[in-house]
Protein backbone atom coordinates (compact mmCIF):
# COMPACT_ATOMS: atom_id res chain seq x y z
CA UNK A 1 0.00 0.00 0.00
CA UNK A 2 1.02 3.83 -0.78
CA UNK A 3 1.83 4.62 2.90
CA UNK A 4 2.27 8.59 1.61
CA UNK A 5 3.55 9.19 -1.51
CA UNK A 6 2.22 13.35 -0.69
CA UNK A 7 3.41 13.29 2.92
CA UNK A 8 6.60 15.31 2.28
CA UNK A 9 4.86 18.62 1.56
CA UNK A 10 2.80 18.80 4.68
CA UNK A 11 4.64 15.83 6.70
CA UNK A 12 5.13 17.94 9.94
CA UNK A 13 8.48 15.96 10.66
CA UNK A 14 9.86 16.69 13.77
CA UNK A 15 5.79 16.75 15.67
CA UNK A 16 5.52 13.43 15.98
CA UNK A 17 4.14 13.43 19.79
CA UNK A 18 0.50 11.36 19.63
CA UNK A 19 0.19 7.77 20.54
CA UNK A 20 -2.21 6.01 21.10
CA UNK A 21 -3.58 6.66 24.49
CA UNK A 22 -3.32 10.45 23.20
CA UNK A 23 -5.56 9.53 19.77
CA UNK A 24 -8.40 7.36 21.80
CA UNK A 25 -8.30 10.72 24.12
CA UNK A 26 -8.52 12.83 21.49
CA UNK A 27 -11.57 11.52 19.67
CA UNK A 28 -13.96 9.97 22.77
CA UNK A 29 -13.28 13.77 24.01
CA UNK A 30 -14.65 14.91 20.64
CA UNK A 31 -17.09 12.71 20.74
CA UNK A 32 -18.33 13.16 24.00
CA UNK A 33 -18.91 16.02 24.60
CA UNK A 34 -22.08 18.08 24.09
CA UNK A 35 -23.60 14.62 23.08
CA UNK A 36 -24.62 12.78 25.96
CA UNK A 37 -25.74 15.78 28.36
CA UNK A 38 -27.25 17.94 25.85
CA UNK A 39 -28.58 16.14 22.96
CA UNK A 40 -29.59 12.92 25.31
CA UNK A 41 -32.84 14.82 26.12
CA UNK A 42 -33.24 15.09 22.45
CA UNK A 43 -33.36 11.60 21.26
CA UNK A 44 -35.50 10.64 24.36
CA UNK A 45 -38.21 12.98 22.69
CA UNK A 46 -37.66 11.86 19.39
CA UNK A 47 -37.17 7.81 19.80
CA UNK A 48 -39.01 7.65 23.24
CA UNK A 49 -38.40 4.23 24.82
CA UNK A 50 -35.55 3.56 21.75
CA UNK A 51 -33.35 6.21 22.63
CA UNK A 52 -30.53 3.40 23.29
CA UNK A 53 -31.29 2.19 19.79
CA UNK A 54 -30.84 5.83 18.84
CA UNK A 55 -27.23 5.83 19.74
CA UNK A 56 -26.81 2.52 18.52
CA UNK A 57 -27.75 3.80 15.24
CA UNK A 58 -25.30 6.26 15.72
CA UNK A 59 -22.61 4.34 16.31
CA UNK A 60 -23.43 2.03 14.00
CA UNK A 61 -23.06 4.91 11.10
CA UNK A 62 -19.63 6.02 12.47
CA UNK A 63 -17.91 2.67 12.44
CA UNK A 64 -18.74 2.10 8.44
CA UNK A 65 -17.65 5.81 7.69
CA UNK A 66 -14.91 5.47 9.88
CA UNK A 67 -13.63 2.88 7.51
CA UNK A 68 -13.08 5.56 4.84
CA UNK A 69 -11.48 7.61 7.07
CA UNK A 70 -8.96 5.54 7.99
CA UNK A 71 -8.10 3.95 4.49
CA UNK A 72 -7.75 7.41 2.76
CA UNK A 73 -5.86 8.78 6.42
CA UNK A 74 -3.33 6.03 5.92
CA UNK A 75 -2.61 6.84 2.32
CA UNK A 76 -2.69 10.42 2.29
CA UNK A 77 -1.46 11.56 5.42
CA UNK A 78 -2.13 14.90 5.78
CA UNK A 79 -3.88 17.22 8.84
CA UNK A 80 -6.02 18.64 6.14
CA UNK A 81 -7.96 14.91 6.31
CA UNK A 82 -11.47 15.11 4.97
CA UNK A 83 -10.44 18.80 2.68
CA UNK A 84 -7.33 16.22 1.44
CA UNK A 85 -9.10 13.54 0.54
CA UNK A 86 -11.61 14.81 -1.66
CA UNK A 87 -8.97 16.90 -3.40
CA UNK A 88 -7.22 13.63 -3.98
CA UNK A 89 -10.40 12.21 -5.12
CA UNK A 90 -11.34 15.46 -7.95
CA UNK A 91 -8.04 16.89 -8.85
CA UNK A 92 -9.15 18.94 -11.86
CA UNK A 93 -12.08 20.31 -9.60
CA UNK A 94 -10.20 22.36 -6.99
CA UNK A 95 -13.94 23.95 -6.10
CA UNK A 96 -15.26 20.42 -4.72
CA UNK A 97 -12.76 20.13 -2.02
CA UNK A 98 -12.52 24.37 -1.29
CA UNK A 99 -16.43 24.23 -0.73
CA UNK A 100 -16.29 20.55 1.21
CA UNK A 101 -13.18 22.00 3.39
CA UNK A 102 -14.87 25.72 4.25
CA UNK A 103 -17.98 23.79 5.10
CA UNK A 104 -16.37 21.27 7.28
CA UNK A 105 -14.71 24.35 9.17
CA UNK A 106 -18.17 25.87 9.34
CA UNK A 107 -19.26 22.65 11.01
CA UNK A 108 -16.47 22.29 13.60
CA UNK A 109 -17.44 25.79 14.57
CA UNK A 110 -20.88 24.54 15.23
CA UNK A 111 -19.93 22.05 17.39
CA UNK A 112 -17.88 23.88 19.10
CA UNK A 113 -20.76 26.52 19.94
CA UNK A 114 -22.74 23.22 20.86
CA UNK A 115 -19.73 22.21 23.18
CA UNK A 116 -19.14 25.66 24.76
CA UNK A 117 -22.99 26.06 25.35
CA UNK A 118 -23.24 22.69 27.16
CA UNK A 119 -20.25 23.71 29.61
CA UNK A 120 -21.51 27.02 30.50
CA UNK A 121 -24.77 25.47 31.32
CA UNK A 122 -23.45 22.91 33.23
CA UNK A 123 -20.99 24.49 35.17
CA UNK A 124 -23.13 27.56 36.02
CA UNK A 125 -25.52 24.82 37.39
CA UNK A 126 -22.75 23.60 39.51
CA UNK A 127 -22.10 27.18 40.98
CA UNK A 128 -25.56 27.80 41.70
CA UNK A 129 -26.47 30.51 39.10
CA UNK A 130 -27.85 28.30 35.92
CA UNK A 131 -30.36 30.74 35.37
CA UNK A 132 -28.31 33.73 34.74
CA UNK A 133 -27.85 33.74 31.13
CA UNK A 134 -24.84 35.98 30.89
CA UNK A 135 -23.11 33.92 33.83
CA UNK A 136 -23.59 30.86 31.31
CA UNK A 137 -21.97 33.38 28.20
CA UNK A 138 -19.23 34.08 30.46
CA UNK A 139 -18.26 30.75 31.40
CA UNK A 140 -19.02 29.32 27.40
CA UNK A 141 -16.75 31.67 26.55
CA UNK A 142 -14.01 31.54 29.07
CA UNK A 143 -14.16 27.59 28.36
CA UNK A 144 -13.16 28.35 24.64
CA UNK A 145 -10.85 30.86 25.51
CA UNK A 146 -8.92 28.14 28.13
CA UNK A 147 -8.31 25.05 25.54
CA UNK A 148 -7.48 28.08 22.92
CA UNK A 149 -4.37 28.77 25.14
CA UNK A 150 -4.18 24.97 25.50
CA UNK A 151 -3.71 24.08 22.09
CA UNK A 152 -1.47 27.11 21.44
CA UNK A 153 0.94 25.30 23.65
CA UNK A 154 1.45 22.48 21.35
CA UNK A 155 0.67 19.08 20.57
CA UNK A 156 1.79 17.35 23.70
CA UNK A 157 0.45 19.88 26.17
CA UNK A 158 -2.93 19.55 24.14
CA UNK A 159 -2.80 15.79 24.17
CA UNK A 160 -1.82 15.59 28.18
CA UNK A 161 -4.77 17.82 28.84
CA UNK A 162 -6.98 15.56 26.88
CA UNK A 163 -5.82 12.40 28.60
CA UNK A 164 -6.67 13.66 32.35
CA UNK A 165 -9.95 15.45 30.70
CA UNK A 166 -10.77 12.46 29.47
CA UNK A 167 -10.42 9.56 31.87
CA UNK A 168 -11.94 11.41 34.74
CA UNK A 169 -15.20 11.97 33.04
CA UNK A 170 -15.58 8.21 31.90
CA UNK A 171 -14.87 7.43 35.38
CA UNK A 172 -17.53 9.78 36.48
CA UNK A 173 -19.86 8.21 33.63
CA UNK A 174 -19.12 5.04 34.62
CA UNK A 175 -19.80 5.28 38.22
CA UNK A 176 -23.85 6.71 37.33
CA UNK A 177 -24.25 3.93 34.49
CA UNK A 178 -23.04 0.89 37.35
CA UNK A 179 -25.01 2.52 40.15
CA UNK A 180 -28.12 3.55 37.95
CA UNK A 181 -27.57 -0.16 35.52
CA UNK A 182 -29.04 -1.78 39.07
CA UNK A 183 -31.94 0.46 39.68
CA UNK A 184 -32.90 0.12 36.15
CA UNK A 185 -36.96 -0.58 35.61
CA UNK A 186 -37.80 -2.78 32.55
CA UNK A 187 -41.09 -2.12 32.63
CA UNK A 188 -39.90 1.36 31.59
CA UNK A 189 -39.12 0.11 27.74
CA UNK A 190 -42.87 -1.00 27.41
CA UNK A 191 -43.63 -0.31 24.57
CA UNK A 192 -40.20 -0.24 23.20
CA UNK A 193 -41.67 1.99 19.80
CA UNK A 194 -43.86 4.08 22.01
CA UNK A 195 -42.87 6.90 19.09
CA UNK A 196 -43.12 4.64 16.32
CA UNK A 197 -41.20 1.95 14.85
CA UNK A 198 -38.96 4.24 12.83
CA UNK A 199 -38.77 6.76 15.44
CA UNK A 200 -34.98 5.30 16.38
CA UNK A 201 -33.79 5.62 12.91
CA UNK A 202 -34.71 9.51 12.96
CA UNK A 203 -33.42 9.53 16.19
CA UNK A 204 -29.55 8.31 15.63
CA UNK A 205 -29.69 11.29 12.26
CA UNK A 206 -30.64 13.87 14.77
CA UNK A 207 -27.83 12.88 17.46
CA UNK A 208 -25.71 11.87 14.94
CA UNK A 209 -23.60 15.29 15.52
CA UNK A 210 -22.35 13.06 19.22
CA UNK A 211 -20.21 11.20 16.73
CA UNK A 212 -18.60 13.92 15.46
CA UNK A 213 -15.23 13.52 16.72
CA UNK A 214 -13.73 10.52 15.55
CA UNK A 215 -12.75 12.23 12.59
CA UNK A 216 -10.14 14.27 14.50
CA UNK A 217 -8.01 11.48 14.49
CA UNK A 218 -7.09 11.18 11.25
CA UNK A 219 -6.47 15.19 11.36
CA UNK A 220 -4.05 14.53 13.77
CA UNK A 221 -2.37 11.64 11.66
CA UNK A 222 0.58 13.60 11.04
CA UNK A 223 1.44 14.52 14.31
CA UNK A 224 1.03 10.82 15.51
CA UNK A 225 3.95 7.67 16.18
CA UNK A 226 3.09 4.87 14.10
CA UNK A 227 0.07 6.08 12.49
CA UNK A 228 -0.33 2.70 10.57
CA UNK A 229 -0.55 1.34 13.58
CA UNK A 230 -2.03 3.65 15.84
CA UNK A 231 -4.47 5.19 13.84
CA UNK A 232 -7.42 2.69 12.98
CA UNK A 233 -6.70 1.44 16.67
CA UNK A 234 -6.97 4.67 17.94
CA UNK A 235 -10.23 5.53 15.68
CA UNK A 236 -12.04 2.11 15.62
CA UNK A 237 -11.68 2.31 19.63
CA UNK A 238 -12.84 5.66 20.07
CA UNK A 239 -16.00 4.79 18.62
CA UNK A 240 -16.56 1.61 20.63
CA UNK A 241 -15.78 3.20 23.79
CA UNK A 242 -18.17 6.21 22.95
CA UNK A 243 -20.59 4.18 21.79
CA UNK A 244 -20.69 1.42 24.65
CA UNK A 245 -20.55 4.51 27.12
CA UNK A 246 -23.71 6.24 25.16
CA UNK A 247 -25.60 3.18 25.04
CA UNK A 248 -25.43 2.55 28.65
CA UNK A 249 -26.33 5.36 29.79
CA UNK A 250 -29.28 5.85 27.76
CA UNK A 251 -30.51 2.10 29.11
CA UNK A 252 -30.10 3.73 32.46
CA UNK A 253 -31.59 7.42 31.79
CA UNK A 254 -34.98 5.71 30.06
CA UNK A 255 -35.02 2.77 32.68
CA UNK A 256 -34.86 5.06 35.77
CA UNK A 257 -36.93 7.98 34.81
CA UNK A 258 -40.37 8.68 32.89
CA UNK A 259 -39.71 10.25 29.00
CA UNK A 260 -41.91 13.18 30.23
CA UNK A 261 -39.86 13.85 32.92
CA UNK A 262 -36.73 13.96 30.60
CA UNK A 263 -37.74 16.03 28.47
CA UNK A 264 -39.15 18.53 30.78
CA UNK A 265 -35.22 18.50 31.66
CA UNK A 266 -33.86 18.47 28.44
CA UNK A 267 -31.05 20.79 29.03
CA UNK A 268 -30.25 18.97 31.40
CA UNK A 269 -31.28 15.61 31.00
CA UNK A 270 -28.41 13.81 32.06
CA UNK A 271 -28.74 15.41 35.63
CA UNK A 272 -32.38 14.70 35.85
CA UNK A 273 -31.79 11.31 35.98
CA UNK A 274 -28.78 11.38 38.32
CA UNK A 275 -30.79 12.46 41.40
CA UNK A 276 -32.94 9.36 41.70
CA UNK A 277 -30.57 7.63 41.41
CA UNK A 278 -27.63 9.13 43.42
CA UNK A 279 -29.47 12.08 44.87
CA UNK A 280 -27.52 15.21 45.16
CA UNK A 281 -24.43 14.25 45.06
CA UNK A 282 -25.07 12.58 41.77
CA UNK A 283 -26.26 15.92 39.95
CA UNK A 284 -22.59 17.45 41.09
CA UNK A 285 -20.95 14.41 39.92
CA UNK A 286 -23.28 15.10 36.49
CA UNK A 287 -22.55 18.68 36.20
CA UNK A 288 -18.74 17.93 36.81
CA UNK A 289 -18.44 14.68 34.05
CA UNK A 290 -20.23 17.83 31.71
CA UNK A 291 -17.87 20.20 32.52
CA UNK A 292 -15.13 17.49 31.47
CA UNK A 293 -16.76 16.36 28.49
CA UNK A 294 -17.47 19.73 26.96
CA UNK A 295 -14.10 21.39 28.02
CA UNK A 296 -12.27 17.79 26.10
CA UNK A 297 -14.36 18.01 22.95
CA UNK A 298 -13.60 21.95 22.69
CA UNK A 299 -9.81 21.03 23.22
CA UNK A 300 -10.09 18.26 20.51
CA UNK A 301 -12.40 20.45 17.68
CA UNK A 302 -9.89 23.42 18.49
CA UNK A 303 -7.41 21.50 17.69
CA UNK A 304 -8.77 19.67 14.63
CA UNK A 305 -10.79 22.41 12.81
CA UNK A 306 -7.50 24.83 13.03
CA UNK A 307 -5.04 22.10 11.53
CA UNK A 308 -8.21 21.63 8.36
CA UNK A 309 -8.03 25.64 7.92
CA UNK A 310 -3.99 25.10 7.66
CA UNK A 311 -4.13 22.75 5.20
CA UNK A 312 -6.42 24.51 2.97
CA UNK A 313 -4.44 27.98 3.24
CA UNK A 314 -1.42 25.74 2.35
CA UNK A 315 -3.12 24.80 -0.77
CA UNK A 316 -4.72 28.17 -1.89
CA UNK A 317 -7.93 27.23 -0.76
CA UNK A 318 -8.57 29.64 2.29
CA UNK A 319 -7.10 33.00 2.97
CA UNK A 320 -2.85 33.07 3.59
CA UNK A 321 -3.09 34.02 7.20
CA UNK A 322 -4.52 30.62 8.08
CA UNK A 323 -1.20 28.98 7.05
CA UNK A 324 0.56 30.79 9.96
CA UNK A 325 2.40 28.89 12.79
CA UNK A 326 3.30 30.15 16.01
CA UNK A 327 6.55 28.91 17.55
CA UNK A 328 5.73 25.70 18.92
CA UNK A 329 4.12 24.76 15.28
CA UNK A 330 0.34 25.76 16.15
CA UNK A 331 -1.67 27.12 13.30
CA UNK A 332 -2.58 30.06 15.48
CA UNK A 333 -4.58 32.77 13.31
CA UNK A 334 -6.85 29.84 12.44
CA UNK A 335 -7.39 28.49 16.02
CA UNK A 336 -7.96 32.19 17.10
CA UNK A 337 -10.38 32.77 13.91
CA UNK A 338 -12.27 30.12 14.26
CA UNK A 339 -12.52 30.27 18.40
CA UNK A 340 -13.55 33.28 18.03
CA UNK A 341 -16.60 32.67 15.97
CA UNK A 342 -17.29 30.08 18.27
CA UNK A 343 -17.90 32.18 20.82
CA UNK A 344 -20.45 34.41 19.06
CA UNK A 345 -22.70 31.37 18.09
CA UNK A 346 -22.60 30.45 21.53
CA UNK A 347 -24.58 33.77 22.15
CA UNK A 348 -26.62 33.13 19.51
CA UNK A 349 -27.46 29.77 18.41
CA UNK A 350 -30.16 27.45 20.00
CA UNK A 351 -29.26 23.67 21.08
CA UNK A 352 -31.70 22.40 18.70
CA UNK A 353 -30.51 24.43 15.50
CA UNK A 354 -26.77 23.83 16.38
CA UNK A 355 -26.82 19.61 17.14
CA UNK A 356 -29.49 19.32 13.79
CA UNK A 357 -27.03 21.58 11.29
CA UNK A 358 -24.10 20.23 12.49
CA UNK A 359 -25.56 16.59 12.21
CA UNK A 360 -26.42 17.42 8.40
CA UNK A 361 -22.98 18.91 7.82
CA UNK A 362 -21.00 16.06 8.74
CA UNK A 363 -23.27 13.68 7.71
CA UNK A 364 -22.91 15.07 3.81
CA UNK A 365 -19.20 15.22 4.16
CA UNK A 366 -18.78 11.85 5.47
CA UNK A 367 -20.49 10.74 2.25
CA UNK A 368 -18.37 12.84 0.34
CA UNK A 369 -15.27 11.10 2.12
CA UNK A 370 -16.78 7.67 1.24
CA UNK A 371 -17.26 8.69 -2.25
CA UNK A 372 -13.74 9.95 -2.22
CA UNK A 373 -12.21 6.56 -0.98
CA UNK A 374 -14.34 4.67 -3.52
CA UNK A 375 -12.95 6.65 -6.38
CA UNK A 376 -9.34 6.04 -5.17
CA UNK A 377 -10.13 2.62 -3.69
CA UNK A 378 -7.22 1.07 -5.65
CA UNK A 379 -4.62 3.68 -4.15
CA UNK A 380 -6.63 3.08 -0.92
CA UNK A 381 -6.54 -0.71 -0.96
CA UNK A 382 -9.94 -0.45 0.45
CA UNK A 383 -13.25 -2.95 0.26
CA UNK A 384 -16.28 -1.69 -1.83
CA UNK A 385 -18.74 -3.46 0.28
CA UNK A 386 -18.26 -1.48 3.60
CA UNK A 387 -17.76 1.73 1.38
CA UNK A 388 -21.03 0.92 -0.65
CA UNK A 389 -22.87 0.03 3.03
CA UNK A 390 -21.58 3.43 4.57
CA UNK A 391 -22.99 5.62 1.69
CA UNK A 392 -26.10 3.81 1.68
CA UNK A 393 -27.17 4.33 5.27
CA UNK A 394 -25.86 7.67 5.25
CA UNK A 395 -28.00 8.82 2.44
CA UNK A 396 -31.07 7.46 4.24
CA UNK A 397 -29.66 9.08 7.22
CA UNK A 398 -30.10 12.54 5.25
CA UNK A 399 -33.02 11.70 4.15
CA UNK A 400 -35.11 11.23 7.32
CA UNK A 401 -33.31 14.07 8.95
CA UNK A 402 -34.37 16.94 6.26
CA UNK A 403 -37.79 15.68 6.45
CA UNK A 404 -37.51 15.70 10.48
CA UNK A 405 -36.14 19.20 9.87
CA UNK A 406 -39.05 20.22 7.09
CA UNK A 407 -41.72 19.09 9.44
CA UNK A 408 -40.33 20.23 12.84
CA UNK A 409 -37.72 22.95 12.74
CA UNK A 410 -37.81 24.41 9.30
CA UNK A 411 -35.87 27.91 10.14
CA UNK A 412 -33.06 25.14 10.93
CA UNK A 413 -33.42 23.90 7.46
CA UNK A 414 -33.29 27.14 6.19
CA UNK A 415 -30.52 28.16 8.21
CA UNK A 416 -28.35 25.03 6.44
CA UNK A 417 -29.49 26.06 3.30
CA UNK A 418 -28.19 29.78 4.03
CA UNK A 419 -25.12 28.54 5.31
CA UNK A 420 -24.26 26.05 2.71
CA UNK A 421 -25.11 28.62 -0.16
CA UNK A 422 -22.91 31.53 1.59
CA UNK A 423 -19.78 29.08 1.76
CA UNK A 424 -19.97 28.03 -1.63
CA UNK A 425 -20.57 31.55 -3.19
CA UNK A 426 -18.00 32.79 -0.60
CA UNK A 427 -15.62 30.14 -1.50
CA UNK A 428 -16.33 31.01 -5.55
CA UNK A 429 -15.57 34.64 -4.50
CA UNK A 430 -12.18 33.51 -2.70
CA UNK A 431 -11.15 31.64 -5.49
CA UNK A 432 -12.09 34.05 -8.52
CA UNK A 433 -10.11 36.89 -6.56
CA UNK A 434 -6.82 34.39 -6.15
CA UNK A 435 -7.43 33.52 -9.91
CA UNK A 436 -7.45 37.10 -10.93
CA UNK A 437 -4.66 38.25 -8.62
CA UNK A 438 -2.56 35.13 -10.23
CA UNK A 439 -3.16 36.44 -13.45
CA UNK A 440 -1.85 40.27 -12.87
CA UNK A 441 1.26 38.80 -11.43
CA UNK A 442 2.18 36.83 -14.35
Amino acid sequence: MTTDQHSPQHSGAGREELGLRELIAIGVGGMIGGGIFSILGLAVDISGHAAPLAFLVGSIIAGVAGYSYVRLALTYRSDGASFTYLEKAFPNTPAVAGIAGWTVVIGYIGTLALYAFTFGAYSAHLFGFGDQQTARWLLSGGGLLLFLIINMAGAAKMGKAEDIAVYIKIILLAILAAVGFFTVDTTRFRPLFDHGASAFLLGGAVIFVAYEGFQLITNAVCETRDPQRNIPRGLYGSIAITSLIYITIALVSVGNLDVAAIHAAQEYALAAVAKPILGTLGVVLVDIAAMLATASAINATIFGASHLAYEMARDNLAPRPFSFRNRTGVPSTSAITITALAVLLTALGGLELIASFSSLTFLLVSIAVCLANLRLRHETHAAVLPILLGIALMVTTVVLLVLYMKQNSPHTLTFAICVYGGATLAFMLFDFTRKKRQQNHS
